[in-house]
């Protein structure tokens, strides 16, 4: 699998400290960035947001509007999980990318990185989606990994796709296993199924008309 690094890029160079505000206005307008980064003597300082710079003077530098820019960044050896957490965390389309000395090095485009996360095997490989929910006091990643494991179930990947005070949505991808039994077990471990599951449903189909077969039958 390609290395996440593989994705830094420089297509376009580091904003200066030194630019005019309309040099950057223009850049801005060219392109569909979010946010872009700033460098002074070759050190990142901050990214200068895209929606911060129609407000400035345009006789300006960016120097002049330095207390703007915001200091997110990730590292070279920053794992593709983190990044993707960064992108969300600073709501941008773009991150600056400094080695183990600060040296700023490129940046990171969100489309390439949702290209690099749809070629891990979580996306790419078949399998199953399991949607399980559970009180945020009483779920356990450790026991999730049991259920599917006992049931011959191979975990591709899982994470946690919702969450609130109360309690948390876990979404995992299964290959291998019977999905039924691992269902029917996770069940009985008192965890909410959320995804629909065509097997489930089947099994729910019959204990419907086993019970209202019963029902006739009683009556």
């Amino acid at each position: 699998m390609t290395e996440i690094t593989e994705y830094i890029t420089n297509d376009f160079k580091a904003i200066d400290s030194q630019d005019t505000i309309a040099d950057v206005q223009d850049f801005f307008n060219d392109l569909h960035f979010s946010h872009f980064p700033v460098i002074e003597e070759g050190i990142y300082i901050g990214s200068i947001a895209a929606d911060d710079i129609v407000t400035f003077e345009n006789k300006k530098k960016i120097a002049d509007y330095r207390f703007t820019l915001e200091g997110f960044f990730v590292r070279t050896n920053t794992i593709w999980l983190d990044v993707l957490e960064i992108f969300a965390k600073n709501h941008t389309n773009l991150v600056p990318v400094l080695d183990e000395n600060n040296k700023y090095v490129g940046y990171y485009e969100i489309e390439d990185i949702m290209r690099f996360f749809h070629e891990t095997p979580f996306l790419k490989e078949p399998g199953g989606i399991i949607i399980v929910k559970k009180g945020v006091l009483d779920y356990s990643m450790g026991q999730i990994t049991q259920i599917v494991e006992s049931n011959n179930g191979k975990l591709l990947g899982l994470f946690i796709s919702e969450a609130d005070v109360e309690s948390v949505q876990v979404t995992m991808k299964i290959t291998l296993g019977a999905m039924n039994e691992i269902i029917q077990t996770f069940r009985r471990y008192n965890y909410e199924i959320i995804s629909e599951h065509q097997e489930d449903n089947y099994i729910n189909n019959l204990k419907e008309r086993s019970d209202y077969l019963d029902k006739y039958l009683n009556i």
